[in-house]
C-alpha cells in the first residue's frame, strides 16, 4: 500500500538510481521535471524544462531566452466602460466611451520535436538524440537515459493495438495545405511523434510549409505531383483511396491526452470508460 501511494505521488515513476545526479529534478503527482536543452551549432544551447509523465507524454517549456514567445498563446478580452473610470490601456471611441483590452498570456507546452526545431538544431527529426538532460554535470541525450522508458512503452503498446493483418501500423500518409502558398504537403504517420506533428498542423489554420520540423520545405519548393500523391502508404494496396487497413478513426498513437481538441477529449473519455 505504501508503494502504491508513492507511485501516485510521482516518487516511484523512476527509481533513485535512474534519476541520480539529474539536474533540475522536481517530482509531481504523476510526472517528474528536469532541466533539458538542445544545441545548435549556430545559435548555441536552447534550455527548457522537460516533464515526463507516467503515461508516456513528454512536455517541454522553453526557457531559451527571457521573453521567448515560443508556444505562447495570447487571448484578448475587450470591455466597455465609462470615460470617467481609469484603466492603464484604453482607446477613445466616437461615443466618448473607453474600451479596455485585457491581455492574458498562456504558455503552451512543446513536444520534443517542436522544441528541437525551435532551437535551430541543424540535424532535426532526431530529438531523442538531440535533446539532452544534464547528468552529473554532463549533457546526455535522452536516448541514453531512462527518461524515455514510459514514452517507448506507450508507443510499443499503441503499435501493438493498431496494426493491420501483416503487422504494420495502419496510418496512411495525409496532406495539409499551406496557408501561404496553397500547396499540399505530405505527412507520414508511422510514429506517435509524427502523428502529433500532423495533428497540430491540421488544427493550425495558419500552418505553413516552413513549420514542418523535417524535410526543410519552403513555399518555393514544388508541390508533390498528383501522380505521386495517390501513393499513401497503405499496406493492402499502394494506390488505395482509404480502407480499414490504412484509415484509423482513433487510437493511442493518433490521439493525445494533453490535447484540448474535442476529438482527443472524446477519445480519452471513451478509453477510460
Amino acid at each position: 500500500m505504501e508503494n502504491e501511494v508513492e507511485r501516485e505521488s510521482g516518487s516511484m515513476i523512476f527509481s533513485d538510481e535512474e534519476l541520480i545526479e539529474v539536474s533540475g529534478l522536481k517530482k509531481g503527482r504523476d510526472f517528474i521535471e528536469v532541466t533539458c536543452g538542445c544545441t545548435s551549432y549556430k545559435y548555441g544551447d536552447a534550455v527548457g524544462k522537460l516533464r515526463v509523465f507516467s503515461n508516456g507524454d513528454l512536455e517541454i517549456t522553453c526557457e531559451c531566452a527571457p521573453g521567448c514567445n515560443e508556444g505562447l498563446s495570447v487571448s484578448i478580452s475587450i470591455s466597455r466602460f465609462s470615460p470617467f473610470s481609469f484603466r492603464p490601456y484604453f482607446l477613445l471611441s466616437p461615443s466618448l466611451f473607453l474600451f479596455s483590452f485585457d491581455v492574458v498570456r498562456k504558455m503552451d507546452k512543446l513536444t520534443p520535436a517542436a522544441f528541437e526545431k525551435h532551437s535551430g538544431r541543424e540535424t532535426a527529426r532526431k530529438w531523442k538524440n538531440n535533446v539532452w538532460v544534464i547528468v552529473n554535470g554532463e549533457k546526455v541525450s535522452l536516448s541514453k537515459t531512462a527518461l524515455l522508458k514510459y514514452y517507448n512503452q506507450a508507443s510499443k503498446n499503441a503499435n501493438g493495438t493498431n496494426r493491420s493483418h501483416n503487422g504494420r501500423v495502419c496510418h496512411r500518409d495525409e496532406f495539409v495545405r499551406c496557408s501561404r502558398c496553397n500547396k499540399e504537403r505530405r505527412f507520414r504517420l508511422r510514429t506517435k511523434e509524427e502523428c502529433r506533428i500532423h495533428h497540430d498542423a491540421l488544427a493550425d489554420v495558419n500552418w505553413k510549409c516552413s513549420d514542418l520540423p523535417y524535410d526543410r520545405i519552403t513555399c518555393d519548393d514544388e508541390e508533390e505531383r498528383a501522380s505521386r500523391r495517390v501513393y499513401r502508404g497503405c499496406t493492402r494496396s499502394p494506390t488505395c483511396k482509404g480502407c480499414t487497413s490504412c484509415v484509423c478513426f482513433g487510437c493511442e498513437i493518433c490521439r493525445f491526452t494533453d490535447c484540448s481538441c474535442q476529438t482527443c477529449i472524446d477519445f480519452t473519455r471513451n478509453a477510460k470508460a
